[in-house]
C-alpha cells in the first residue's frame, strides 16, 4: 500500500513537470542579456546607433561604455550579411546587439535573431498585429513559433541557447504616431514586449507639434503613463535622460554624430583657439586667439 502511494505522489509529480515545462525551465534559465538584467535591477540602459556596416566602427562603439548597440537597417543599407559580420566581429564586447528591424516580417525577425540580435526593435508600429507578430515570430514555442535553423546564436551565446532565448529576447514597440498612441492600452497588454519607446522626432513629424507643445506633451504623457502603469519600460531618445522623469531605455545618437562629436573636442583640448574666429576669445576674459 505505502507503495502505490509513492507511486501516486511520483506520478502526480511527473504530469505536474510536464504540464508545466515554462514553469520548470524558468528556475535555471542563464540570462546573458545584459540590458534585460540591468532594467530588472532598476538601472537606466543607453544604446549608441550603428548605421554603417564597418566591423570596426561596431566595435568601437560597443566597446564604448554603453549598454547595446542599436543596429539600424530601417534606414541604412545594412544586410544581415553585414549585420551577423560586425556582432562576430565583436562578439565579447559588453554592450549586447540589438536590430531595428525594417518590418515585424517572420523573416526579418528570424535573420535578425539567428544573427544573435538580443533585442528586436520594431518601428511604426500603429496596428495591434505587428506587436503581435514580433512577440510570436521572436520567440520559441510554447510562447512563439520561432523555428530552429542555421545561425551563429549558439556560437555567441552558448549550447544551451533555445533553452534560454525566449527568457533573453526583448521586444522594443516604437510608438512613432498618433495612431500608435490611440493603441499604447493594447500594446502594454501583450505578453512580451519589454520596452515601448517613444520617438520624440518622428512624434512631432507626423503631428506637425513641436516638443513643448501642450498637445505632443499630452501624447508623450499618455505612452509614458501607460507603459509606467503597465509595469514595463519606457524609452526615448538619450537628450530625454536629463530633462524627463520615468524614462529607463535610450537611444544615443549615430556613430557619424559621436566622431564628428569626438573630433571636435580633440581638436579643441588641443588647440583652445580651434574653430575660434581670429581676434576672439573663446571665453570672456581670456586672451583673443590670434
Amino acid at each position: 500500500m505505502q507503495r502505490f502511494i509513492r507511486f501516486q505522489f511520483a506520478t502526480a509529480g511527473l504530469i505536474a513537470a510536464l504540464a508545466l515545462p515554462s514553469l520548470v525551465a524558468s528556475q535555471d534559465v542563464r540570462i546573458f542579456n545584459t540590458v534585460k538584467q540591468k532594467l530588472a535591477d532598476g538601472q537606466q540602459v543607453v544604446g549608441v546607433t550603428v548605421a554603417t556596416a564597418d566591423p570596426d566602427i561596431y566595435c568601437a562603439a560597443a566597446d564604448a561604455g554603453f549598454d547595446f548597440v542599436w543596429i539600424e537597417m530601417q534606414h541604412s543599407p545594412i544586410t544581415y550579411t553585414d549585420a551577423a559580420r560586425m556582432i562576430w566581429a565583436c562578439r565579447d564586447a559588453p554592450a549586447v546587439p540589438f536590430i531595428r528591424i525594417p518590418a515585424p516580417t517572420e523573416g526579418d525577425i528570424q535573420k535578425a535573431t539567428d544573427i544573435g540580435a538580443l533585442g528586436i526593435i520594431v518601428p511604426m508600429v500603429d496596428d495591434i498585429d505587428e506587436i503581435r507578430d514580433a512577440v510570436t515570430f521572436a520567440h520559441y514555442p510554447p510562447i512563439g513559433k520561432r523555428s530552429q535553423g542555421g545561425g551563429q546564436y549558439r556560437a555567441l551565446y552558448g549550447a544551451d541557447y533555445r533553452a534560454a532565448a525566449n527568457e533573453n529576447i526583448m521586444i522594443v514597440a516604437m510608438v512613432e504616431q498618433p495612431e500608435g498612441v490611440e493603441i499604447v492600452d493594447d500594446i502594454v497588454a501583450v505578453e512580451g514586449v519589454d520596452v515601448v519607446f517613444i520617438a520624440s522626432s518622428d512624434l512631432g513629424s507626423f503631428t506637425g507639434l513641436p516638443q513643448g507643445d501642450p498637445e505632443y506633451e499630452a501624447l508623450v504623457t499618455r505612452v509614458r503613463e501607460t507603459v509606467s502603469g503597465a509595469g514595463l519600460t519606457v524609452g526615448g531618445p538619450l537628450a530625454w535622460m536629463s530633462t524627463r522623469d520615468g524614462y529607463g531605455f535610450f537611444q544615443a545618437p549615430t556613430t557619424t554624430t559621436l566622431v564628428r562629436a569626438g573630433s571636435q573636442a580633440v581638436l579643441q583640448n588641443a588647440n583652445p583657439c580651434f574653430g575660434v574666429p581670429s581676434g576672439q576669445s573663446p571665453v570672456e576674459g581670456e586672451d583673443p586667439c590670434p
